[in-house]
């Protein structure tokens, strides 16, 4: 799958919002950016696919032990992560890196903040 495909089905199916987002989709979704971005051979990037393991990590736990507040801190580390990449990323997938950075930082805060 190409980067800004990759992109744009992520940033997609963040719009609709993380209730909308079958837990066995974003598993995928995750380990597909885990693997480019660890991949990357950039450190910044290496971060965050990093990050995407702990997402993984508390994703797996099952759905009665779901951490919504711990889920909100990774989601709100990977937006604050993005949009330090989006500085030096190209051009062409600059627009969609802030978007991306925006909806992770927004879905994070959200869960955050939920008890």
């Amino acid at each position: 799958m190409l980067f800004s495909d990759l992109l744009n089905a992520t940033t997609h199916s963040l719009s609709n919002g993380l209730t909308g987002i079958p837990i066995s989709a974003a598993m995928d979704n995750t380990e597909t950016w885990q693997q480019h971005l660890l991949q990357s051979g950039e450190p910044a990037l290496q971060d965050i696919g990093r990050e995407l393991g702990n997402l993984q990590s508390l994703l797996s736990s099952g759905v009665a032990g779901l951490d919504g507040q711990a889920i909100g801190r990774s989601l709100s580390m990977l937006g604050a992560q993005t949009a330090e990449v989006v500085r030096s990323a190209p051009e062409e997938v600059r627009s969609g890196l802030s978007s991306l950075s925006d909806l992770l930082l927004k879905a994070g805060g959200q869960l955050e903040q939920a008890r």
